[in-house]
């Protein structure tokens, strides 16, 4: 069968993975070269821990709060923007107990899955990039933080998930080389993470070499329909017949959608990144600063800390006092780290894309037979590439999906 793949960041290329493998013709279509984006400067990390939606009870109260602050970890750029407050008010709805319990277990399928596929890749592609698998630290500094995280870790128990609660003292033996300023930890040892921008390179010549086409720089300007199938892709370089058409291009998943006369609400939610080289000394384990919402990934000397969530359009401009915050919450959990002097200018985003309930969109959409949606991982995109990629090519196929996908439905927010 032929299938198009509209997006060539994570998600698209696993996609792509999975449907060559089974012997499907497979062109991708990326408005960029993959080199760079979102899929690329992330923090590579492969977890089942993190199995709860961003959508969560209180969160729109914390995030009010947090807007008062410049350097907070959370920021909405004030401005009259339908799609934004349509967005807004789905989410408002959406951050509620009932259905984060509801929408966890389907999460965790999603999670464990990928992670479990993550290592089957890295054997396929001839362990061509680095996956460090032995887990990843929650840090926090406060009490209130510490019982919120025994919770997360009880919960983790209940869903199969293996962890470790920890002392300051304990957690500073897993970390010889640096100081850490803490109150207590859990190590998820079911977490790794990769050198995410190895992984797209090798994943990208993987694909080249196996016989997927690739359209790099291509815009797509729209399509051609004919009653419930969409026959044609109308981009700024040709048109191209289409058989079976991927929706997987992020942060512009619901912009594509228009030029189909679909509703998918998504906002970009812009995240920073910093990256540091041939460290003397650096941290032996991936952790998340929770207290802070920062999260740092080393490999050997290497070193990219990362945060925020700005949801300030697809806007190319740098914040420097978010950027600053990032670092200066580095410094005080790992306070004799000798990091050069921060260049905020430096500083690497990308667009992470966040749905209004913090759940991908997995699935079949009924406007047209022949259209699937994989998109909308927000901060879980290299975490739940492999399992989306899987079940992308099960869709396909029309065969049994591995795990239920009804929480994924595109057509939720209709």
């Amino acid at each position: 069968m032929k299938v198009t793949v509209i997006g060539g960041g994570v998600i698209g290329l696993c996609s792509a993975y999975y449907l060559q493998k089974e012997g499907h013709e497979v062109t991708v279509i990326e408005k960029n070269d993959i080199t760079d984006g979102c899929s690329f400067g992330n923090m590579g990390y492969v977890s089942p821990s993190h199995f709860t939606p961003i959508a969560t009870p209180g969160i729109v109260a914390q995030g009010l709060r947090w807007m008062l602050k410049s350097s907070s970890p959370f920021y909405i750029k004030p401005r009259l923007n339908w799609d934004l407050i349509r967005w807004g008010m789905t989410f408002w709805k959406n951050a509620n107990a009932k259905k984060v319990e509801q929408n966890i277990p389907h999460l965790n399928n999603l999670l464990q899955l990928s992670r479990h596929l993550m290592s089957d890749i890295k054997s396929d592609l001839n362990d061509s990039f680095p996956m460090i698998e032995k887990g990843i630290w929650m840090l926090y500094k406060s009490e209130k933080t510490a019982i919120h995280e025994k919770h997360l870790a009880e919960q983790a128990h209940h869903l199969g998930l293996k962890t470790i609660m920890c002392t300051p003292q304990e957690v500073q033996k897993y970390e010889p080389e640096v100081e850490v300023n803490i109150a207590g930890g859990v190590l998820y040892t079911d977490d790794c993470h990769i050198d995410s921008g190895s992984f797209m390179r090798k994943m990208y010549q993987w694909l080249q070499n196996d016989g997927v086409k690739f359209w790099v720089n291509t815009e797509v300007t729209g399509f051609e329909k004919n009653n419930s199938r969409v026959t044609a892709i109308i981009t700024d370089k040709t048109k191209m017949d289409c058989e079976k058409l991927i929706i997987a291009n992020g942060s512009w998943l619901g912009k594509i959608s228009k030029l189909l006369s679909i509703y998918i609400p998504m906002q970009p939610g812009k995240g920073y990144s910093l990256s540091y080289d041939d460290l003397e000394k650096n941290l032996h384990y991936p952790s998340i600063l929770v207290d802070d919402r920062t999260a740092t990934t080393p490999i050997d000397r290497w070193l990219r800390i990362g945060g925020t969530m700005e949801l300030s359009g697809h806007s190319g401009n740098i914040l420097p006092k978010r950027v600053a915050a990032i670092y200066n919450a580095f410094k005080k959990y790992y306070p004799s780290m000798n990091l050069p002097v921060l260049q905020t200018q430096k500083a690497w985003f990308g667009y992470r894309p966040v749905s209004p309930d913090g759940m991908p969109y997995i699935g079949k959409h009924n406007k047209f037979t022949n259209l699937i949606y994989a998109g909308g991982h927000a901060m879980l995109g290299v975490s739940a590439a492999a399992g989306t990629g899987h079940l992308i090519e099960q869709l396909i196929d029309d065969k049994p999906t591995s795990i239920d996908i009804s929480a994924f439905d595109p057509l939720r927010f209709s």
